[in-house]
């Protein structure tokens, strides 16, 4: 059982530095050093002790110029966050922290910055701006506690629920969609809506389908039909369940089928997780394939296919890489603009001058836009948001296209501009999602807030 651990956090810098005791109204502090403050003191005697399991909405921050500037929420997580309670490696660390809480508490408590990133976090040195005066807060709420042991146990008798439900759920399927074809020695059942033609599928041949993945009561786990993208894969090769693998063996060019497989031929008494530890298929559950075979190639023809593919982007490409300077330049003359560009080749059409300084490296900016197309189409905007919601990044990092980082640096808070991006401040060659490459880029730009680091 695989039990989640804190987290590594992001780059910290501009730490405020805390001198006194005078500041942490409301805390008490415990020998070792560790302010604390409790919210909710539960009766529950469940303590926590090492090896224990802890289950807990958890918040840790620093105050950045008096505000708090939060490294890490579980509340943005969809499950609780998990740790496994570790010996305490000094004095004042996290773990004794938590060593103090009962199943229930909620409290607040404060510990030293400097000792958590090098001694409890193994950051090899300090995020700029940490000393030995920088602290950190850490608001939980301990929703559970319980050992390794109780929690195998657990999800044991969880499993075992699931195993004694799996031939119910498999013939409550059957019968309502009145499946009438037996199942393989393996317990796969095959319903072919369309046999397809040609010949048999065979390992090292390249197969092209569309797919669904659902379980028994209907509810959607994967579709490529949703994406409008087809996956392509070599039979032969692990791709997803032994199910599947047999399944496929069956059909042709052309076939379509809904799959019905066990969890002995699927995902077994393991399941299938997410990243955060959440289940995606549930231990010992059937689970149902909707297949069409699109297209069907063998290796040789899978390869010739490939290097036609690559000839005809790279002949898209330097048409495109021939084109975009005179659609730029189409584009500047049907809008009348008379902007120069820079020595980047980044047109800045300013719109509505701003007030105070300019944003400067390092400063974290959040800017509303909307960007299009030089032909006008809208590809997307922050202002389609419900709320509307500006986009938030430390400026001159790298976090966004070099053309955003030029331009915004041109602005003050309040402004507004229009920025006409060439490729190569873009996405460049490759370009990105149903942008092609060498696509030059019109955003207009609003740069709601700047603030410091």
């Amino acid at each position: 059982m695989k039990i989640r651990t804190i987290i590594t956090l992001g780059a910290v810098i501009a730490m405020i530095v805390i001198t006194s005791c005078s500041k942490y109204p409301g805390f008490k502090k415990s020998e070792s050093g560790i302010f604390y403050k409790y919210y909710v003191e539960s009766k529950d005697t469940t303590k926590v002790r090492e090896g224990s399991i802890l289950t807990m909405n958890i918040k840790y921050r620093l105050k950045i110029a008096g505000k708090d500037s939060v490294l890490f929420n579980s509340a943005t997580m969809p499950k609780a966050f998990e740790i496994s309670q570790a010996k305490s490696e000094f004095k004042g660390d996290v773990f004794e922290a938590f060593s103090m809480l009962h199943k229930g508490d909620s409290a607040s408590f404060i510990v030293n910055a400097k000792d958590f990133f090098l001694k409890t976090a193994k950051y090899p040195q300090l995020p700029p701006g940490i000393d030995s005066t920088t602290v950190m807060y850490f608001d939980v709420k301990l929703l559970n506690c319980e050992t390794l042991a109780a929690r195998q146990k657990a999800e044991m008798i969880k499993a075992e629920k699931f195993k004694s439900e799996e031939p119910v759920k498999i013939q409550a399927y059957i019968a309502k969609n009145k499946i009438t074809v037996a199942p393989s020695d393996s317990g796969v059942y095959v319903i072919t809506q369309n046999a397809g033609s040609g010949r048999g599928i065979v390992k090292g041949d390249f197969v092209k389908i569309n797919l669904v993945v659902s379980n028994t009561e209907g509810k959607k786990i994967f579709s490529t039909l949703d994406q409008n993208k087809p996956i392509s894969f070599e039979y032969g090769k692990p791709f997803d369940t032994r199910g599947f693998d047999e399944a496929i063996s069956k059909m042709k060019k052309g076939s379509k089928a809904t799959v019905l497989v066990p969890s002995s031929m699927g995902f077994g008494p393991q399941g299938k997780k997410d990243m955060s530890g959440q289940d995606i298929i549930s231990p010992y559950s059937p689970v149902v394939y909707d297949i069409e075979v699109l297209d069907l190639k063998t290796k040789a023809e899978n390869e010739k296919a490939a290097k036609e593919d690559e000839l005809a982007k790279k002949k898209v490409a330097a048409e495109g890489q021939a084109k975009e300077p005179l659609i730029i330049q189409q584009y500047i003359k049907d809008n009348k603009i008379t902007a120069k560009p820079t020595a980047s080749g980044l047109y800045y059409i300013e719109k509505v001058a701003g007030k105070g300084p300019k944003a400067k490296a390092g400063n974290k900016v959040k800017v509303h836009y909307t960007l299009k197309l030089t032909n006008g189409k809208v590809l997307e905007s922050s202002l389609d948001k419900k709320p509307a919601t500006p986009y938030e990044f430390p400026l001159g990092q790298g976090q966004v296209i070099p053309g955003w980082d030029e331009g915004i640096a041109l602005m003050s808070a309040g402004g507004k501009a229009t920025l006409i991006i060439p490729s190569k401040l873009g996405y460049g060659a490759q370009g990105s999602g149903n942008i092609p490459g060498y696509t030059p880029l019109v955003f207009d730009v609003e740069l709601v807030s700047i603030s410091a680091k």
